[in-house]
């Protein structure tokens, strides 16, 4: 190992220990997705040394593949964070743990509900989908107390007529 290899090793662990850090004490959605980056680019610095130590092309082919992957992983993790911050307004992780769909059972501990700390502006009603995910048909006489309800159970869609048969 020669003194330079040596330098790059020790940069590409310095950037993964930073990121590590990083990802464990922030709370921010983005700048943890920064902190996973910042490690990436740690391991991808460590096998070009590697590669450039053993005199082969490995360590280059790696860190193509992982940093194409690296940009999907990012391209996803902001659109979901995208998609948090509209819904929620806030980009703490600790709303991502307290998000979940209507029928699964809930945590043990109890848990401030979400409506009570983002303030959602109005929206006009509009029907559910049924348990089984197909379209109801609506037509302009729909009950308005159906559209507005939560609980999946007592989701009720008007069935077609019987003429058809």
């Amino acid at each position: 190992m020669t003194a330079d290899s040596g330098c790059y090793l020790a940069v590409g662990a310095a950037l993964f220990v930073l990121g590590g850090i990083g990802f464990v004490t922030r709370r921010n959605l983005i700048l943890i997705f920064l902190s996973v980056e910042l490690m990436l680019h740690g391991v991808s610095l460590t096998l070009l040394t590697f590669g450039r130590m053993h005199n082969n092309l490995e360590g280059q082919s790696f860190t193509i593949f992982m940093l194409t992957v690296a940009a999907c992983e990012a391209a996803l993790g902001l659109s979901l964070v995208l998609s948090l911050y509209q819904r929620t307004k806030s980009l703490d992780v600790d709303i991502w743990s307290k998000l979940s769909e209507p029928d699964l059972p809930k945590w043990d501990k109890p848990v401030q509900p979400l409506e009570s700390r983002v303030l959602r502006e109005e929206r006009p009603a509009s029907p559910r989908l049924t348990k089984a995910g197909g379209l109801p048909e609506i037509d302009d006489d729909f009950p308005v107390e159906l559209a507005t309800s939560t609980d999946p159970r007592k989701i009720l869609t008007p069935s077609p007529p019987d003429d058809d048969y």
